[in-house]
């Protein structure tokens, strides 16, 4: 290898090394030469080629590491929940009860419209007018549609930062973010979560420590369940406050079915801002829509990356996403849907009290938390669990940056009835319980 890289100058050597990986003659994960060993070969001092190193490192092309070097970085696996064993009963999906989501293929033809052509405006229409009453709750600003909430949070983290800069996560965490996150060379600053959401010490400590960016979820977080409170909010507000120049991503993902109430947490002195409400979990997550508020600026910047004519959301998505925000019965279902979620939940947890296990804080939404005793093996029960027909999914997969891997279990309850939770609940047990 070290005779294939070539180049005077340090722009030219980090070229060198960017075409050797293109064409394959680097492979990822290999370690490029020592920089006093490339510099004597190329006869230039070694400052030069520390830069070029620097510049690889600074691109994403390189990392550099201790004993091994600068090395070629790899794409980093995907994190993704584990897939249910078959025949398992689901209760690690995180997916909504499919009988409580409305028609879309009814939605899609009750709001057909003529043809969207290129020019029409990024918003559709009718979808700005539902948006006022889903944003009632915030102060003014502009509306922008993304293709669900992770592309808005990896478009928006892309307006503003670049790779290595910082960026403050609840931990344990949403996957998706925990992927974007990586995937696009930033860095994670972990923020515990307690029964209220993220903790304030801990987000001021993300932000001593230099974040760029702070992604927040204001209820129903996933995947403990907790939601803020009035308190909590102000207080993470105010840590806010001393740090205008950081963006603040609110990631109110379950919305209308969650049945806390939304709390603000972006300081009114915040320059950039966004508040994410994907209708995912109570319309569909087939309908790849979010309506994202935010503010002017970030709004220029967010549909700079959605500009219209070229990858703006379909119109037949927004249109049937308008239809089902405005019509009585479909807002009748989601309400239906609310209450529901919430008995369910209630329903296991007051089955788990009778084997003195206690779910984490006041889970609300679709799932619920819980911790485990110091002695219990995470990954056995899990494996056990599902030889024995019941879906699960591990605790430490949720763990953000270098936190501690939750000793937890996550359960899915959206589909989860009465009989099912019981089942549940003494399957569990016998587990938690055996000798």
């Amino acid at each position: 290898m070290q005779g294939q890289i070539s180049g005077s100058t340090a722009a030219a050597i980090a070229e060198c090394v960017r075409d050797l990986v293109a064409v394959g003659h680097i492979q990822p994960g290999d370690s490029l030469p020592p920089i006093r060993s490339l510099a004597d070969d190329l006869g230039l001092n070694r400052n030069t080629v520390a830069t070029a190193y620097r510049q690889l490192v600074s691109m994403g092309l390189a990392v550099t590491r201790s004993r091994a070097g600068t090395v070629i970085t790899t794409l980093p696996p995907p994190d993704t929940e584990l897939d249910p064993a078959p025949g398992a009963m689901d209760l690690a999906s995180g997916n909504p009860d499919p009988a409580l989501l409305p028609d879309l293929y009814a939605a899609v033809s009750a709001s057909r419209t003529d043809p969207a052509l290129y020019g029409a405006p990024a918003v559709h229409p009718s979808l700005r007018v539902a948006a006022h009453q889903l944003f009632a709750d915030v102060p003014a600003g502009e509306l922008v549609i993304t293709h669900g909430a992770v592309d808005a949070v990896e478009r928006l983290l892309a307006a503003y930062l670049i790779r290595g800069d910082l960026v403050a996560l609840e931990s344990p965490c949403f996957l998706a973010s925990i992927g974007t996150i990586r995937l696009n060379g930033y860095r994670t600053a972990a923020v515990a979560v307690d029964e209220y959401g993220m903790t304030p010490d801990g987000l001021d400590r993300a932000l001593r420590e230099g974040a760029r960016a702070v992604i927040i979820t204001p209820r129903a977080h996933n995947p403990t369940g907790a939601s803020l409170n009035t308190e909590r909010a102000q207080q993470l507000s105010d840590v806010l406050e001393g740090y205008p120049e950081v963006l603040v991503l609110e990631d109110d993902h379950l919305s209308m079915v969650a049945t806390a109430a939304y709390h603000r947490v972006t300081a009114a002195t915040t320059h950039r801002w966004a508040l994410i409400r994907s209708v995912a979990k109570f319309l569909g997550p087939d309908l790849r829509v979010a309506l994202t508020y935010t503010d002017p600026a970030t709004a220029d910047a967010l549909e700079a990356r959605l500009r219209a004519g070229k990858t703006w959301v379909s119109h037949l998505l927004q249109g049937a996403a308008a239809y089902l925000l405005s019509d009585p019965d479909s807002i009748a279902l989601v309400a239906s849907a609310r209450q529901t979620y919430q008995r369910r939940l209630g329903h296991l947890t007051a089955e788990l009290l009778q084997h003195d296990i206690t779910a984490f804080g006041m889970p609300d939404g679709l799932n619920m938390w819980i911790d485990l005793p110091a002695h219990v093996d995470a990954d056995r029960l899990h494996t056990e669990l599902a030889r024995a027909g019941w879906a699960t999914q591990p605790g430490r997969i949720y763990t953000a940056g270098d936190s501690p891997p939750p000793h937890a279990l996550r359960i899915t309850t959206a589909s989860l009835t009465q009989s099912t939770a019981h089942q549940f609940a003494a399957a569990l047990a016998g587990q938690l319980h055996a000798p």
